[in-house]
């Protein structure tokens, strides 16, 4: 199809009265419409709480584990009974 060909097909399809569309269509959209929001939603809310909890978690262990101090040296005798 070169593009004068595809170009009058298209303005035909445009120019003919859209068709009916069934009733039971619109009910199942909003159905399926309606549980992709929760589905989504529930999504959101999940992501947003695992982000949390990493937060936390890696916080608790930042101030526990206090990963920027040097641990003692091993390798030197400890000082006593001077």
């Amino acid at each position: 199809m070169s593009g004068n060909n595809r170009e009058a097909a298209v303005r035909r399809l445009l120019e003919q009265a859209p068709r009916p569309v069934p009733p039971e269509i619109h009910t199942e959209a909003l159905r399926r419409g309606g549980r992709m929001l929760r589905r989504r939603t529930l999504a959101r809310r999940a992501l947003w709480l695992l982000l949390l909890a990493a937060t936390l978690a890696f916080t608790v262990w930042a101030l526990t584990a206090q990963p920027r101090v040097e641990p003692p040296s091993e390798t030197t005798p400890p000082l006593s009974g001077w």
